[in-house]
């Protein structure tokens, strides 16, 4: 996996860290209450995941998304993606950080690919709707937005980390056998 002088014994908690930083992204993103998307600058049209709101000088009128099926969807997706991974990420922790299951990994990997894949169709679904929806001025996708695909970006490399550690078990579990450079004849 990594062969610059890591440990592998003692780098076994970077995954589940990695994975706990998903989890912060993919709640930040969730949560937000602006930042999903926004016209120039934020001067007259801003809206989340849940809400839009338009207005100007603090005089702002917010409705929400969720009476658009499209929307509801998003939600839906973008939950259950979250809930699969702190499935995924309490998994981890065990598996890696308490004892060590070597067999267990490569389920973690895939319980990862089907969230990113619930979670890619979330985060496309929502700036096609959304786009139209609205039709005027330009908007930007911002932070919030992109704390969901740093979510993701997240979990694609965890999950192929995790279906590749099977192959360092020796590694992981320190019964690696020593490598000697100069073979006898």
């Amino acid at each position: 996996m990594f062969r610059c002088g890591i440990a592998y014994p003692r780098c076994r908690w970077i995954l589940p860290l990695l994975l706990l930083f998903a989890v912060i992204f993919d709640i930040i993103a969730i949560a937000a209450q602006s930042g999903w998307v926004e016209d120039e600058n934020a001067k007259s049209h801003y809206a989340s995941m849940w809400e839009q709101c338009r207005g100007r000088n603090n005089n702002w009128t917010c409705t929400s998304l969720l009476e658009f099926p499209w929307a509801q969807v998003v939600v839906a997706l973008m939950i259950i993606g979250l809930i699969i991974l702190i499935v995924a990420f309490i998994i981890s922790c065990v598996a890696l950080c308490c004892t060590l299951n070597i067999p267990i990994l490569p389920f973690i990997g895939l319980l990862l690919f089907i969230a990113v894949i619930i979670q890619i169709i979330a985060l496309i679904i929502y700036p096609v709707k959304f786009n139209e929806l609205i039709f005027e001025g330009r908007y930007d996708y911002t932070w919030a937005y992109g704390f969901g695909w740093g979510a993701t970006i997240l979990m694609i490399g965890c999950g192929v980390l995790f279906c590749c550690l099977r192959r360092y078990e020796d590694y992981l579990t320190g019964l690696e056998k020593t490598k000697y450079i100069y073979q006898s004849s």
